[in-house]
């Protein structure tokens, strides 16, 4: 499981990685298939404002440090690719003001962070009003479930085919 803020990193085809709940946070997936290293991260908000205390909170943090973890466990950077998940707007707000918008903001923040390090997203599953949870297998397969819309088969990170497209249930 990886909760919220956290960032996790596995070397073996046969592990997982979950993010749970990923509301108007995103998931950050990651996969390099020559070095077999996956990594999740679960972003929070978009910008850390100078409070480092928790690195894998912030997008502008969260990115660079996703990809260093791996890289320090034998990923190249030319050879990672990248699924994201989440970024939902699960509140509506009435009256003038301005909505929050923190997914947006976050998917955004996201993007803008893997841009600057010339990374490309391959697949993603962003916005929306309902709620997500990614899986991340050991061998680059990302799973989504949404809220009332089941199961999809996201990306192949590691290049095999996708099977199945959805899974109802």
């Amino acid at each position: 499981m990886v909760g919220m803020a956290e960032m996790k990193i596995i070397t073996s085809p046969d592990d997982i990685l979950i993010a749970l709940g990923l509301g108007s946070c995103v998931g950050i997936c990651a996969y390099d298939k020559t070095a077999r290293i996956a990594g999740l991260s679960h972003v929070v908000l978009p910008d850390s404002s100078g409070h480092e205390a928790c690195a894998g909170k912030f997008a502008n943090s969260a990115v660079p440090l996703l990809l260093e973890a791996m890289c320090s466990k034998g990923a190249t950077m030319r050879n990672i690719r990248i699924a994201l998940a989440g970024g939902a707007q699960l509140f509506s707000f009435s009256g003038n003001g301005p909505k929050l918008e923190i997914g947006l903001r976050n998917a955004t923040a996201v993007q803008m962070h893997l841009d600057k390090l010339n990374m490309t997203v391959v697949a993603s599953d962003l916005g929306g009003t309902v709620g997500r949870t990614v899986h991340l297998y050991g061998d680059g397969r990302v799973r989504v479930k949404t809220i009332g819309k089941g199961e999809v088969d996201l990306a192949a990170l590691g290049g095999a085919p996708i099977l199945a497209r959805a899974v109802s249930k």
